[in-house]
């Protein structure tokens, strides 16, 4: 359609086909060899491990010897349409009428155990409802401290996994969650005063603020029950089964 020939220009022939001037200029380059041997790889991996992101199939593709960068892999990937899959659960469920803490981890340097704990709230689709999971970790040593099963989101579960650790490990100077309506309950943040706790708590939509116990569900959920064999046990033996990899992580 464009005529290199034709006395009228490029870009009055491109404006009047309506397409970038670029294109008349620019052909497409077919994808490389090694490219084609890294993308089926990446395929192959993809199949393997599903949860994978950019980072851990990074990691991957080096030790089987390609030399590759994380920026040219995401390119990849975008170009095969492949990206880690996993849920997006929206557990944190904020109540207007409970009182909502500062976020008080900006730029503070966590250097020592029971300075710091985290919770959160993640949860597992069974045959019938969900199961929710809460717990409690120590963000300095990654230490899984208290946990609970619940088929439902009150506190109660919440504070019983609280009162859990504080039994076993003592108070912490800081306690941080996000503003989910479980730890803004009265019956939760009471706890933490009654101890002399500090709490924080994550900014709106501020995932990242938590990311150590995020991860912690992450490893849960995606590895050893969505896509794994031992996933399916869960099913059949809910609460002990799940206790059982959280425990196993916690170690």
């Amino acid at each position: 359609m464009i005529d290199r020939e034709h006395e009228l220009p490029l870009a009055a022939q491109c404006r009047l086909l309506g397409i970038a001037r670029g294109c008349a200029y620019y052909g497409p380059v077919p994808v490389s060899a090694a490219d084609l041997r890294l993308m089926r790889r990446i395929d192959e991996l993809h199949l393997a491990f599903p949860y994978f992101g950019s980072r851990r199939l990074l990691v991957k593709l080096r030790e089987d010897g390609f030399e590759v960068g994380r920026r040219h892999l995401v390119t990849l990937m975008r170009r095969m349409g492949i990206e880690a899959l996993y849920r997006k659960p929206r557990t944190s469920q904020p109540n207007c009428q409970h009182r909502i803490y500062p976020y008080l981890l900006k730029d503070v340097a966590i250097e020592r155990p029971d300075q710091v704990w985290a919770a959160d709230i993640t949860y597992i689709p069974m045959a019938r409802g969900f199961g929710y999971r809460v717990a409690i970790i120590d963000v300095f040593s990654r230490k899984v401290l208290a946990h609970r099963l619940s088929n439902t989101m009150t506190a109660d579960f919440c504070v019983a996994a609280l009162q859990e650790a504080l039994a076993h490990f003592g108070p912490p100077e800081i306690f941080n969650t996000d503003q989910g309506a479980q730890f803004t309950d009265a019956d939760f943040t009471d706890t933490l005063a009654a101890h002399g706790i500090t709490i924080s708590m994550d900014g709106k939509g501020r995932w990242i603020d938590n990311v150590f116990i995020e991860r912690l569900w992450r490893s849960v959920k995606y590895e050893d029950a969505y896509f794994s064999d031992r996933g399916r046990l869960f099913q059949f033996d809910r609460g002990r089964r799940f206790s059982v990899i959280v425990d196993g992580i916690s170690r």
